[in-house]
Protein backbone atom coordinates (compact mmCIF):
# COMPACT_ATOMS: atom_id res chain seq x y z
CA UNK A 1 0.00 0.00 0.00
CA UNK A 2 1.99 3.30 -1.19
CA UNK A 3 0.91 5.97 0.21
CA UNK A 4 0.93 9.11 -2.43
CA UNK A 5 1.41 12.54 -1.21
CA UNK A 6 -0.29 14.73 -3.62
CA UNK A 7 0.98 18.68 -4.55
CA UNK A 8 -1.72 20.61 -6.47
CA UNK A 9 -0.82 23.48 -7.46
CA UNK A 10 -2.67 26.87 -8.20
CA UNK A 11 -1.18 30.23 -9.43
CA UNK A 12 2.54 28.41 -8.76
CA UNK A 13 1.90 27.36 -5.32
CA UNK A 14 0.69 24.37 -2.93
CA UNK A 15 -2.54 24.37 -2.25
CA UNK A 16 -5.85 22.22 -1.20
CA UNK A 17 -9.64 22.27 -2.22
CA UNK A 18 -12.48 20.98 -0.48
CA UNK A 19 -14.64 19.06 -2.84
CA UNK A 20 -12.70 20.17 -6.11
CA UNK A 21 -14.09 24.25 -5.17
CA UNK A 22 -11.30 26.67 -6.55
CA UNK A 23 -12.79 29.60 -4.59
CA UNK A 24 -11.82 27.15 -1.11
CA UNK A 25 -8.51 26.79 -1.91
CA UNK A 26 -6.30 26.70 0.98
CA UNK A 27 -2.62 27.53 0.53
CA UNK A 28 -0.10 25.04 2.27
CA UNK A 29 3.18 26.26 0.62
CA UNK A 30 4.50 28.93 -2.01
CA UNK A 31 6.89 26.75 -2.97
CA UNK A 32 5.87 23.14 -4.28
CA UNK A 33 9.36 22.27 -5.45
CA UNK A 34 10.45 22.21 -1.74
CA UNK A 35 7.28 20.45 -1.11
CA UNK A 36 8.10 17.87 -3.57
CA UNK A 37 11.72 17.47 -2.12
CA UNK A 38 10.53 17.31 1.46
CA UNK A 39 8.01 14.20 0.18
CA UNK A 40 10.72 12.76 -0.96
CA UNK A 41 12.90 13.33 2.07
CA UNK A 42 10.39 12.09 3.91
CA UNK A 43 10.53 8.76 2.38
CA UNK A 44 7.47 8.90 -0.47
CA UNK A 45 7.98 6.48 -3.41
CA UNK A 46 5.64 8.45 -5.69
CA UNK A 47 3.95 11.90 -6.04
CA UNK A 48 0.56 12.88 -7.00
CA UNK A 49 1.16 16.47 -9.12
CA UNK A 50 -2.29 18.29 -10.00
CA UNK A 51 -2.60 21.50 -12.72
CA UNK A 52 -5.49 22.73 -10.96
CA UNK A 53 -5.41 25.94 -13.35
CA UNK A 54 -4.76 23.68 -16.29
CA UNK A 55 -7.63 21.47 -15.37
CA UNK A 56 -10.02 24.31 -15.19
CA UNK A 57 -8.47 25.82 -18.55
CA UNK A 58 -8.14 22.51 -20.44
CA UNK A 59 -4.55 23.38 -21.22
CA UNK A 60 -1.03 22.75 -18.87
CA UNK A 61 -1.13 26.17 -16.54
CA UNK A 62 2.00 25.56 -14.94
CA UNK A 63 4.18 23.67 -16.49
CA UNK A 64 7.42 25.73 -15.34
CA UNK A 65 7.10 24.43 -11.94
CA UNK A 66 5.31 20.77 -12.95
CA UNK A 67 9.07 20.62 -14.75
CA UNK A 68 11.08 22.03 -12.20
CA UNK A 69 9.83 19.47 -9.70
CA UNK A 70 10.19 16.40 -12.29
CA UNK A 71 14.03 17.59 -12.42
CA UNK A 72 14.38 17.69 -8.80
CA UNK A 73 12.99 14.74 -7.59
CA UNK A 74 11.69 12.39 -11.16
CA UNK A 75 14.90 10.57 -11.41
CA UNK A 76 14.07 9.05 -7.61
CA UNK A 77 10.46 8.34 -7.55
CA UNK A 78 7.54 8.13 -10.36
CA UNK A 79 5.39 11.32 -10.65
CA UNK A 80 2.50 11.06 -11.80
CA UNK A 81 0.38 14.41 -12.97
CA UNK A 82 -2.92 15.42 -14.09
CA UNK A 83 -5.15 18.78 -14.80
CA UNK A 84 -5.60 20.05 -18.37
CA UNK A 85 -3.88 17.20 -20.75
CA UNK A 86 -5.96 16.97 -23.20
CA UNK A 87 -4.17 15.77 -26.16
CA UNK A 88 -1.10 13.37 -27.12
CA UNK A 89 1.24 16.44 -27.61
CA UNK A 90 1.05 17.29 -24.07
CA UNK A 91 1.25 13.80 -22.86
CA UNK A 92 4.90 13.40 -25.33
CA UNK A 93 5.96 16.71 -23.96
CA UNK A 94 5.43 15.58 -19.95
CA UNK A 95 6.21 12.42 -20.18
CA UNK A 96 10.22 13.78 -22.40
CA UNK A 97 10.67 16.09 -19.56
CA UNK A 98 10.16 12.96 -17.08
CA UNK A 99 7.13 12.29 -15.49
CA UNK A 100 6.04 8.94 -15.24
CA UNK A 101 2.43 8.39 -15.55
CA UNK A 102 0.01 10.85 -16.64
CA UNK A 103 -3.89 10.80 -15.07
CA UNK A 104 -6.23 11.97 -17.87
CA UNK A 105 -9.54 12.42 -16.13
CA UNK A 106 -12.37 15.16 -18.15
CA UNK A 107 -10.63 13.89 -21.25
CA UNK A 108 -11.35 10.07 -20.66
CA UNK A 109 -14.96 11.05 -19.89
CA UNK A 110 -15.57 13.66 -22.62
CA UNK A 111 -12.78 12.35 -25.85
CA UNK A 112 -12.82 8.63 -24.87
CA UNK A 113 -11.03 8.47 -28.41
CA UNK A 114 -7.94 10.54 -26.59
CA UNK A 115 -7.57 8.40 -24.30
CA UNK A 116 -7.96 4.98 -26.12
CA UNK A 117 -4.98 6.73 -28.82
CA UNK A 118 -2.60 7.73 -25.77
CA UNK A 119 -2.94 4.21 -24.55
CA UNK A 120 -1.80 2.93 -27.30
CA UNK A 121 0.58 5.56 -28.05
CA UNK A 122 2.21 5.29 -24.54
CA UNK A 123 1.63 1.93 -23.14
CA UNK A 124 2.24 1.91 -19.36
CA UNK A 125 2.01 5.48 -19.01
CA UNK A 126 -1.55 6.13 -18.76
CA UNK A 127 -3.65 6.57 -15.75
CA UNK A 128 -7.69 7.50 -15.97
CA UNK A 129 -8.61 9.42 -13.24
CA UNK A 130 -12.26 8.35 -12.57
CA UNK A 131 -14.04 11.39 -9.96
CA UNK A 132 -17.37 10.22 -8.61
CA UNK A 133 -20.47 11.07 -6.36
CA UNK A 134 -23.07 8.06 -5.61
CA UNK A 135 -21.41 5.86 -8.20
CA UNK A 136 -21.84 8.65 -11.32
CA UNK A 137 -18.53 10.19 -13.11
CA UNK A 138 -17.90 14.36 -12.94
CA UNK A 139 -15.74 15.94 -14.92
CA UNK A 140 -14.31 19.29 -15.55
CA UNK A 141 -12.84 19.67 -12.11
CA UNK A 142 -15.96 18.20 -10.66
CA UNK A 143 -18.02 20.94 -11.89
CA UNK A 144 -20.43 18.90 -14.00
CA UNK A 145 -21.80 15.55 -13.31
CA UNK A 146 -22.33 12.89 -16.33
CA UNK A 147 -24.69 10.12 -16.28
CA UNK A 148 -21.84 8.01 -16.66
CA UNK A 149 -21.39 4.73 -13.82
CA UNK A 150 -17.84 4.53 -12.68
CA UNK A 151 -17.71 0.58 -13.06
CA UNK A 152 -18.90 1.18 -16.56
CA UNK A 153 -16.55 3.68 -17.12
CA UNK A 154 -13.57 1.91 -15.48
CA UNK A 155 -14.12 -1.04 -17.58
CA UNK A 156 -14.20 0.39 -20.66
CA UNK A 157 -10.85 2.11 -20.08
CA UNK A 158 -9.14 -1.07 -19.02
CA UNK A 159 -9.81 -2.40 -22.32
CA UNK A 160 -8.67 0.78 -24.02
CA UNK A 161 -4.97 -0.28 -21.92
CA UNK A 162 -5.11 2.23 -18.57
CA UNK A 163 -1.90 1.34 -16.88
CA UNK A 164 -4.37 1.67 -13.64
CA UNK A 165 -7.23 3.74 -11.94
CA UNK A 166 -7.54 6.58 -9.67
CA UNK A 167 -10.80 6.97 -8.07
CA UNK A 168 -11.59 9.92 -6.23
CA UNK A 169 -14.94 10.27 -3.75
CA UNK A 170 -15.36 13.82 -4.64
CA UNK A 171 -18.30 14.16 -1.87
CA UNK A 172 -15.08 13.17 0.60
CA UNK A 173 -12.05 15.02 -0.98
CA UNK A 174 -10.33 17.69 1.11
CA UNK A 175 -12.88 17.08 3.65
CA UNK A 176 -10.84 14.40 6.15
CA UNK A 177 -14.15 12.71 6.23
CA UNK A 178 -12.57 8.99 5.88
CA UNK A 179 -11.95 7.03 2.06
CA UNK A 180 -14.98 5.64 0.93
CA UNK A 181 -13.46 1.99 1.35
CA UNK A 182 -16.49 0.55 0.33
CA UNK A 183 -16.56 2.01 -3.33
CA UNK A 184 -13.13 1.59 -3.85
CA UNK A 185 -13.22 -2.01 -2.91
CA UNK A 186 -16.37 -2.57 -5.06
CA UNK A 187 -14.83 -0.94 -8.36
CA UNK A 188 -11.34 -2.90 -7.74
CA UNK A 189 -13.23 -6.21 -7.86
CA UNK A 190 -14.66 -5.51 -11.16
CA UNK A 191 -11.16 -4.32 -12.94
CA UNK A 192 -7.64 -6.60 -13.06
CA UNK A 193 -6.23 -3.10 -13.33
CA UNK A 194 -4.99 -1.67 -9.72
CA UNK A 195 -6.71 0.63 -8.13
CA UNK A 196 -5.69 3.82 -6.66
CA UNK A 197 -7.82 5.73 -3.66
CA UNK A 198 -8.17 9.29 -3.10
CA UNK A 199 -10.49 10.99 -1.37
CA UNK A 200 -10.96 11.90 2.29
CA UNK A 201 -8.02 10.20 4.30
CA UNK A 202 -8.08 11.04 7.65
CA UNK A 203 -5.72 9.28 9.96
CA UNK A 204 -4.57 5.35 10.33
CA UNK A 205 -7.73 4.16 11.11
CA UNK A 206 -8.22 4.48 7.14
CA UNK A 207 -4.72 3.57 6.62
CA UNK A 208 -5.55 0.04 8.18
CA UNK A 209 -9.02 -0.46 6.98
CA UNK A 210 -7.37 0.35 3.00
CA UNK A 211 -4.55 -2.33 3.94
CA UNK A 212 -7.27 -4.88 4.95
CA UNK A 213 -8.24 -4.90 1.33
CA UNK A 214 -5.26 -4.51 -0.48
CA UNK A 215 -5.56 -7.87 -1.82
CA UNK A 216 -8.81 -6.69 -3.95
CA UNK A 217 -6.37 -5.02 -6.45
CA UNK A 218 -5.73 -1.27 -4.20
CA UNK A 219 -2.15 -0.43 -4.79
CA UNK A 220 -2.10 2.98 -3.00
CA UNK A 221 -3.53 6.05 -1.89
CA UNK A 222 -3.31 9.42 -2.66
CA UNK A 223 -3.21 12.27 0.47
CA UNK A 224 -3.06 15.69 0.41
CA UNK A 225 -4.90 17.58 3.37
CA UNK A 226 -4.52 15.42 5.87
CA UNK A 227 -0.95 15.40 5.50
CA UNK A 228 -0.90 18.83 5.16
CA UNK A 229 -2.32 19.73 8.50
CA UNK A 230 -1.00 16.77 10.40
CA UNK A 231 -3.52 14.82 10.89
CA UNK A 232 -1.68 12.00 10.29
CA UNK A 233 2.05 11.98 9.34
CA UNK A 234 3.14 10.66 6.53
CA UNK A 235 6.43 8.83 7.24
CA UNK A 236 4.62 6.65 10.11
CA UNK A 237 1.42 6.31 7.68
CA UNK A 238 4.06 4.42 5.22
CA UNK A 239 5.97 2.74 7.89
CA UNK A 240 2.52 1.58 9.10
CA UNK A 241 1.09 0.56 5.98
CA UNK A 242 4.07 -1.67 4.99
CA UNK A 243 3.55 -3.49 8.25
CA UNK A 244 0.46 -4.05 8.21
CA UNK A 245 0.19 -5.41 4.63
CA UNK A 246 3.28 -7.53 5.27
CA UNK A 247 1.38 -8.89 8.26
CA UNK A 248 -1.37 -9.60 5.75
CA UNK A 249 0.34 -11.43 3.24
CA UNK A 250 2.42 -13.06 5.97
Amino acid sequence: MVIIPAIDIKDGRCVRLKQGDMRSATVYSDDPVGMAEHWLAQGARRLHIVDLNGAAAGRPKNEAVIREIVNRVGDKIPVQLGGGIRDLDTVEGYLDAGVSQIVVGTAAVKNPGFLQDACAAFAGHIIAGLDARDGKVAVEGWSKMTGHDVIDLARKFEEYGVESVIYTDIGRDGMLTGVNVEATVRLARELRIPVIASGGLTGMADVKALCDVAPEGIMGVITGRAIYQGTIDFKQAQAEADRLCKEGNG
